[in-house]
């Protein structure tokens, strides 16, 4: 049996096939977060951004990153989402970001969630940085996956 799951018997890479997995319910939530500075939340809670209303465009940013997932990791395969949902959590120097994926399906939904928090934090990023040129992304992972 092959080690890898992405590469074939001669080492090519190639998507797994979940053909004859069930179809089941899953969910799968990921956490990150965008350090910034002190006055750049509070510009943010003032809603005094140049850019305007910055967490409304990075959830939307987030929920299509995570539609389009397949189309930015290879070998992903596309999911058909019934929900994905983002939350900001803002902190006195960071904004945290959650965000849950759900979908019935033969494979995980992990890389949607994944996909949805670096979209919004990258949105984040750029729609903040005339404000703040010291602003960090990381702390990105699975928080949580289950299946039924």
């Amino acid at each position: 049996m092959n080690a890898f799951t992405h590469l074939d018997q001669t080492g090519q890479a190639r998507m797994v096939d979940v053909g004859g997995k069930p179809v089941q319910a899953r969910s799968a939530t990921a956490t990150g977060r965008i350090v910034c500075q002190p006055a750049t939340i509070e510009l943010l809670r003032q809603q005094a951004l140049p850019k305007g209303d910055v967490l409304a465009v990075a959830r939307i940013a987030a929920i299509q990153a995570a539609k389009r997932t397949h189309e930015w990791i290879p070998l992903c395969h596309s999911l058909p989402l019934d929900q994905v949902t983002v939350d900001f959590e803002i902190l006195p120097g960071a904004i945290q970001i959650t965000a849950t994926a759900r979908t019935s399906a033969k494979t995980g939904v992990e890389m949607e969630a994944l996909t949805a928090v670096c979209a919004a934090a990258l949105t984040l990023y750029d729609m903040m940085k005339a404000a703040d040129k010291s602003m960090g992304i990381g702390e990105i992972r699975v928080a949580e996956k289950t299946k039924s």
